[in-house]
């Protein structure tokens, strides 16, 4: 393990705004017995976990990560089960709806309300119910609307009986219980308020870079294990992931695969189009980075990265900015700009197969290309428009109060830690978070 301290990366906020609501979750597991309680572990036993071998597959990884947890604080370790037992004084059972059979058994025989789960974004319930199936006389059961609703889940448990979310990378301690008992009741976060909610990781040389090579060799999916885990605790789902002379997709094939297998929405920065790195550009570009003087070169260049992305999850960058997070041409080109959203759009679309707005998609309202919205430049509908602050924390644009619900909202992109002119952050990496 690492202390967060020994390092300086900038970390950048992505929020994208949805319509849904939120419901804090209260504290739901004490350490004192009592006869309405679920004794998730007690007198020197932890419950057992139960889920379907058919669930996702992330479902079960992290399952395994609940079950370090569960030994961590207790010293007891507990047994993954894939089957129903005879009969089990302790036991929880875990799956997402419509995925696992022994959630929809469970649905279908009234032990837990289906209509609270379905069709519902990242959604979870946390409850005992008595007599689930034959021989088990009660079972706490986490049930999952969809993938990352039963991933938060079984995060939140290990919250609740005191795993912190930074106890890899800030090294907090887990103190150690012998009593964990679960209350009474539906425990529930609800649905997010913001649909997508992540982080970009950015001038991460040296300091990062160099203690991803002494650990683990590299940007691998060793290396991004731990960052889809921190992300998927802290209850985010969204990452733009380390670009500083990174390549995600090419620094090792594993990296997007178990970013799906997790259920972390992958994207690409501000100024790297259609699910390619700026860095791949200097491997294997030809030519100026240049629509005017080499759209052919781009446009293969970007048709790789949708064809790349297959059916991953992810949120594809529209737009361009010039080499190297630079302004594009001098001045606002705004008919040049169209003309190479027109094109993505239709890349999108075409390698796809698909409706092109059925692909998630943003442009950044980043520095000068914001000038280009205030001068009129406009996206389709469906595209996210990704708000900006200034660099140091001061957002520049927020939504007019009169303007119509746009289908595809608005994102924040704030820094938390920037460096770059006329001033940067090597000395002074954050921004207070009373200020935020």
């Amino acid at each position: 393990m690492i202390s967060l301290r020994l390092f300086t990366t900038s970390l950048y906020l992505l929020l994208f705004t949805g319509t849904l609501t939120a419901i804090e979750t209260k504290p739901y597991v004490t350490s004192e017995a009592a006869a309405g309680n679920f004794p998730l572990a007690t007198k020197g036993a932890v419950a057992n976990l139960l889920l379907s071998d058919a669930d996702f597959p992330g479902v079960l990884r992290v399952a395994g990560h609940l079950q370090d947890d569960l030994f961590a604080v207790t010293g007891q370790r507990p047994t993954l089960l894939k089957a129903v037992p005879e009969s089990d004084q302790l036991l929880v059972i875990i799956g997402t709806l419509g995925q696992s059979s022994l959630i929809d058994q469970l649905a279908k025989a009234g032990k837990i309300d289906a209509r609270a789960l379905e069709g519902r974004w990242e959604k979870f319930t946390t409850q005992f119910v008595e007599n689930p199936f034959e021989g088990i006389q009660k079972a706490l059961v986490i049930a999952g609307s969809d993938k990352r609703g039963t991933i938060y889940g079984m995060y939140g448990l290990s919250a609740q009986i005191g795993v912190s979310p930074w106890y890899y990378w800030a090294d907090v301690p887990i103190v150690r219980r012998s009593e964990l008992h679960v209350l009474p009741g539906v425990h529930t976060d609800g649905e997010p308020k913001v649909k997508y909610r992540g982080i970009f990781i950015n001038y991460e040389a040296p300091a990062l870079s160099g203690w991803a090579f002494e650990n683990f060799g590299g940007f691998n999916a060793q290396f991004y294990d731990h960052v889809f885990e921190l992300i998927l605790r802290l209850k985010g789902n969204y990452l733009w992931p380390s670009m500083w002379g990174r390549m995600f997709y090419v620094n090792d094939p594993e990296n997007p695969a178990l970013a799906d297998e997790y259920g972390v929405v992958i994207g690409t920065s501000h100024h790297e189009p259609l699910m390619r790195a700026h860095a791949e550009w200097r491997e294997f570009g030809e030519g100026a980075w240049n629509y005017q003087t080499n759209a052919d070169r781009l446009i293969e260049f970007w048709e790789e990265g949708i064809r790349r992305m297959g059916d991953h999850e992810s949120i594809v960058t529209i737009g361009m900015r010039g080499d190297g997070d630079e302004p594009m041409t001098e001045g606002t080109a705004i008919e040049l700009l169209e003309t190479i959203v027109k094109k993505q759009r239709s890349i999108i679309a075409d390698v796809t197969q698909k409706p092109v707005e059925s692909t998630p998609q943003i442009w950044a309202l980043y520095k000068e290309v914001q000038a280009y919205y205030d001068k009129g430049m406009r996206v389709p509908d469906d595209v996210t428009l990704l708000l900006c602050d200034d660099n140091w924390g001061n957002i520049r644009k927020l939504p007019n109060l009169d303007a119509p619900p746009r289908k595809g909202g608005y994102g924040i992109y704030y820094h938390f830690d920037y460096v770059g002119g006329p001033r940067n952050y090597k000395w002074l990496n954050t921004n207070q978070i009373e200020r935020t």
